[in-house]
């Protein structure tokens, strides 16, 4: 029976909004490539280089359809409420059909 290694992870490390723009400026006025600044700063390239994607769409630069910051949580916060008033709907057909079956019955 084989085991699961299992591979002990860094924690997630959590980053307020001013220390990514302050990340994202240092990039943005050092002319230094995104990695050594992440390394600088011990930060992975991944995140750094997201960030500074971001802070460009924010500022009106990046692809056509690209959402800002501000878009996106937008579009978080729809999807959310659509997932709840769908819950509702749903509950709401469940008891409107409980209720026919109820009001149908001869047994009553």
């Amino acid at each position: 029976m084989k085991e699961k290694v299992q591979m002990s992870q860094k924690p997630r490390r959590t980053f307020t909004a001013e220390q990514k723009a302050d990340a994202v400026a240092i990039v943005q006025q050092s002319g230094k490539p995104i990695s050594h600044v992440a390394q600088e700063m011990g930060l992975t390239e991944s995140a750094l280089r997201q960030w500074v994607k971001q802070a460009t769409i924010d500022q009106g630069g990046g692809k056509q359809g690209a959402l800002t910051t501000q878009e996106r949580a937008e579009l978080t916060a729809l999807r959310k409420d659509l997932k709840r008033v769908e819950m509702e709907r749903d509950f709401l057909k469940k008891a409107a059909a409980f209720f026919a079956r109820e009001s149908s019955d001869p047994m009553s």
